[in-house]
């Protein structure tokens, strides 16, 4: 277990913002996740359980302590070789490269993702016509205070778009520490997703092999998406809006070209990256905040920017868009 006061956490979020927290603690296995869980400084103070930081905005230091998993291993089940078994500390897309070549698929689409396993079944990360609820099998953590480690199944954590109770009524109360995933050996891409299934037809990949897949994806995300490493961001900034058919009709009297895609209950999602980017915000900046200027959907820290900065951003379109259709666009990243 690594414990480090007064420690910058500049290199724990995507956006490169510098911040500082009172205590910075950090475990390798379950068993260190259980002493952490039932330290008293937990009690008494803050807490703030991060993953790569890759869907956190920071914009102030942080007055108590932030707990990050540095679990590894990446483990199929021995009596059930299909289910993977991952550490809450591996990086997400390193999982979802060794899948394929360990012969499991069905991450394919989700590769590229910034963040880490555990992280993954908090936020129930999404991409290119799936979510990675339809793959968790199961969740193991240890129960803040106690220290008791428990398992959940699929169902337990009530996950939808870009939900879980992690983030719910469990927030803060468990520290992840695996996290299996249900794969199969036999290959089937998914292609309902139009951007992605145009770009494989493109490059020729009528009946793309798992590997084709993969690189097409990344391919298309990198086109799309900034590189943290490069320009500061936490990829979507805002979650697609979900609004009832009838809302949707209306709008499209008005802005015939403005898509949907299918969501539960009759509903209707409207892609969030429309919005902004019809609305005029496509690299426009706030200072040294600004929107990606290949994708709307993305905010940027184009050098110095404070986390404040950011969110000073954010609310603009967020007015603007509430203005111009109505509709009032949520955060998908964390704001603290």
């Amino acid at each position: 277990m690594k414990t480090i006061l007064d420690h910058s956490l500049k290199a724990h979020n995507t956006f490169g913002i510098e911040a500082r927290c009172k205590r910075y603690i950090e475990y390798a296995t379950a068993e260190e996740a259980a002493q952490v869980a039932t330290l008293p400084c937990l009690k008494e103070e803050p807490l703030l359980i991060i993953g790569g930081g890759s869907n956190l905005l920071l914009t102030r230091d942080f007055d108590g302590t932030v707990v990050h998993s540095a679990i590894k291993g990446v483990t199929p089940d021995p009596e059930a070789p299909t289910l993977l078994r991952c550490g809450s500390g591996e990086i997400w897309d390193k999982v979802v490269e060794q899948s394929l070549q360990m012969g499991l698929y069905g991450m394919e689409n989700l590769s590229l993702i910034p963040g880490e396993v555990g992280a993954s079944a908090v936020q129930n990360i999404g991409a290119y016509g799936m979510e990675v609820a339809q793959l968790i099998e199961r969740v193991e953590a240890v129960e803040m205070g106690t220290g008791r480690q428990v398992t959940f199944v699929n169902a337990d954590c009530q996950y939808a778009y870009r939900y879980s109770r992690f983030k719910g009524d469990w927030r803060g109360r468990y520290l992840i520490t695996y996290v299996t995933y249900r794969l199969t050996p036999d290959f089937a891409p998914r292609l309902d997703y139009g951007n992605l299934k145009a770009e494989l037809l493109r490059q020729g990949f009528a009946h793309p092999t798992p590997q084709q897949m993969r690189q097409v994806v990344i391919g298309v995300r990198r086109q799309k998406l900034p590189d943290p490493a490069v320009v500061g961001n936490a990829g979507s900034f805002f979650m697609n809006p979900v609004v009832p058919k009838a809302q949707y009709e209306a709008l499209l009297a008005a802005h015939p070209a403005l898509p949907c895609y299918p969501a539960s209950g009759g509903n209707v999602k409207i892609p969030a990256g429309w919005l902004i980017d019809h609305a005029g915000w496509k690299g426009r900046r706030l200072g040294q905040a600004a929107v990606h200027d290949r994708q709307a959907l993305v905010l940027v820290n184009t050098g110095g920017a404070r986390g404040s900065d950011i969110v000073a951003l954010c609310k603009a379109i967020q007015q603007d868009i509430r203005e111009k259709y109505g509709i009032e666009l949520q955060p998908e990243v964390n704001i603290l």
